[in-house]
């Protein structure tokens, strides 16, 4: 089995994905392939910067591009057992995996309102840290929200998702919500 976790900036993707990682599941984190574009090209881990690795990227492989880059890595942690993707980003990435994966794909979004969201992004530290602060102003945060909405069609998987989690609690009722579905997807 493949979990995709999907939904906006400072919804929780990452810390749902890092407590399926400690679970047991493989991870993988298609943002990854973004930082370490900007690394590679000696930059420093700015909006600006990402996106223009993401640009970049998707110019030369399309809008699928961190899907079609993962795949190879994806079949290879299957090996070992379910794996955990940490951040569908656009249609065509979901497009893309759910033509290799099929049913073995269950996506589950991620979802807290945007203010809720902001709040956590502007007080929160990298979850990169080998690239260093990623802390963002409302301003940065919110044009980050519209351009992935508008440009690379990030809306999408969230609305596809097979389950949709709300993140308003404790860390301990998301992990509890997640483990009902866990439970739920297994039985299919």
């Amino acid at each position: 089995m493949i979990l995709a976790i999907v939904g906006m900036p400072g919804s929780g993707k990452s810390v749902v994905a890092e407590y399926l990682e400690k679970e047991g599941l493989e991870f993988i984190k298609f943002g990854r392939i973004i930082l370490d574009g900007v690394k590679e090209r000696g930059l420093k881990p700015t909006e600006e910067n990402e996106k223009k690795v993401r640009e970049d990227l998707r110019r030369k492989y399309g809008m699928g591009a961190c899907a079609i880059l993962s795949i190879p890595k994806i079949n290879k942690l299957l090996k070992k057992g379910d794996v955990v993707i940490d951040g569908v980003y656009s249609w065509e990435e979901y497009l893309e995996l759910r033509k290799e994966y099929r049913d073995k794909l269950v996506v589950i979004a991620i979802y807290a309102p945007p203010k809720v969201r902001y709040e956590r992004l502007t007080e929160r530290q990298s979850d990169y840290p080998d690239v260093g602060d990623r802390i963002f102003d409302i301003d940065t945060v919110k044009k980050r929200d519209h351009a992935e909405i508008e440009n690379i069609n990030k809306g999408g998987p969230i609305a596809m998702a097979d389950y949709t989690i709300l993140n308003l609690g404790t860390k301990k009722d998301l992990f509890k919500e997640v483990d009902r579905v866990l439970e739920e997807a297994t039985k299919k």
